[in-house]
C-alpha cells in the first residue's frame, strides 16, 4: 500500500530522479506523485516508455526529460527547479556488465551528475543510491570487534585483487561523489542498498559476486523494492538526516533463505541434498542498519519487516 502523501512541506517541491527507468527510479517516481511531488524523470534513451507503462498514478505533475549522465548539459536541463535529486546509476545499454572499466563510467557519471547539483541553485539535498558492496569487503572483515556499518569502507586494492567489480565501481564513485559534494557544499546523503530483490534479478547481477563470501561472513543482505524506496524518501525529508545509510530488511543468514535464494535465480538447478545440521545452522548476523531503522521510526508509509 502506498504511503500517504505528506511532506514536510505544504506543497511538496519538485524534485528530479535520474535514472528513473530503472526499478528503483521508476518506483520512486510513482512513490513521489502519489506524495504530491512534481518530479522530473531523467531517463536515457527508450527508458521512457519503460517508465509510463509502469505506472498507475495521476502522471499530470510528471515532466520527462532525456538525460545522460555523460552530458552535463541534459542533466542540468532536467535539475532545473528542482530542490533535490535521487541518483541511482544504470549502466549504459552497451555496457550492462560489470567489469574494471565499469568503475570509471559510473565515477565519471557521478562527478559529473555532483557537479551539476552544486551548478543548480535551487538544489537542496541529493540522495545518492549507492551499495552494501561499497561496505563489506576488506581483508580484516572477519577480525573487525563491531559490527559492519555506515562507517566502514570497502577496501579498493582487496575488490581488484579478487575481481569484485560492483563493489569496486560503487565504492569510488560514491567515495568521488562524497568528496565533490563536500568540495562543493552540496548536502548530500546515501542509501547503502543491500541486494535488490527485483523481478528481474538473475544469477548474474555483478552484486552476487562474492556470495558465498558474504553469507559466511554474516553480511550476505537484501532489500525489497518498497523498503528501499521508503528510504530514500525517508532521507529526503528528514532534516536530521546525514552521511550514510545502509539500507535492507532481509538478511541470508540460514540454510533454509539460502538455498531459496539459490532457487530463485536458478530454477532449473537440482537442489543438493541436505542434512538435518546444515538446516538447523544460523550464521550470525554481522552487518547493522540500525541508523536507517532509527530515522524511519515514523516516517507514515514506513519500515516494513524492519530488522535491527
Amino acid at each position: 500500500m502506498a504511503p500517504d502523501a505528506i511532506s514536510p512541506h505544504h506543497t511538496p517541491p519538485a524534485v528530479c530522479v535520474m535514472d528513473a527507468s530503472g526499478t528503483v527510479g521508476s518506483t520512486l517516481v510513482g512513490r513521489l506523485l502519489l506524495r504530491g511531488y512534481t518530479v522530473h524523470a531523467a531517463v536515457q534513451s527508450h527508458g521512457e516508455i519503460q517508465l509510463l507503462n509502469g505506472l498507475s498514478c495521476d502522471t499530470q505533475k510528471l515532466k520527462i526529460f532525456h538525460s545522460d549522465p555523460f552530458d552535463y548539459q541534459s542533466i542540468m536541463e532536467a535539475l532545473k527547479g528542482c530542490s533535490g535529486l535521487f541518483y541511482t546509476f544504470e549502466p549504459p545499454p552497451d555496457q550492462n556488465s560489470y567489469d574494471e572499466l565499469m568503475a570509471d563510467v559510473e565515477v565519471r557519471a557521478a562527478h559529473n551528475v555532483i557537479e551539476a547539483c552544486a551548478q543548480t541553485e535551487t538544489i537542496e539535498k541529493v540522495v545518492f543510491t549507492s551499495s552494501v558492496t561499497a561496505v563489506v569487503w576488506r581483508d580484516d572483515r572477519k577480525s573487525i570487534p563491531s559490527d559492519l556499518d555506515e562507517r566502514h569502507w570497502t577496501d579498493i586494492n582487496f575488490s581488484r585483487k579478487f575481481k569484485l567489480w560492483h563493489a569496486m565501481s560503487k565504492t569510488l564513485a560514491e567515495k568521488s561523489a562524497w568528496a565533490l559534494a563536500m568540495d562543493r557544499s552540496v548536502n548530500m546523503v546515501s542509501v547503502n542498498a543491500g541486494l535488490l530483490m527485483s523481478p528481474d534479478l538473475t544469477i548474474t547481477h555483478p552484486y552476487l559476486k562474492g556470495a558465498a563470501e558474504m553469507y559466511e561472513d554474516g553480511v550476505f543482505v537484501t532489500v525489497s523494492v518498497d523498503f528501499l524506496v521508503d528510504a530514500h524518501i525517508c532521507v529526503f525529508e528528514d532534516v536530521s538526516s546525514y552521511g550514510r545509510y545502509l539500507c535492507f530488511n532481509h538478511i541470508i543468514n540460514n540454510n533454509e533463505d539460502a538455498l531459496k535464494l539459490a532457487k530463485m535465480l536458478a530454477p532449473s538447478a537440482p537442489s543438493p541434498p541436505q542434512s538435518c545440521d546444515q538446516d538447523m545452522k544460523m550464521i550470525q548476523q554481522r552487518i547493522s542498519n540500525k541508523k536507517l531503522n532509527k530515522l524511519m521510526v515514523n516516517f507514515a508509509g514506513g519500515p516494513k519487516d524492519q530488522m535491527v
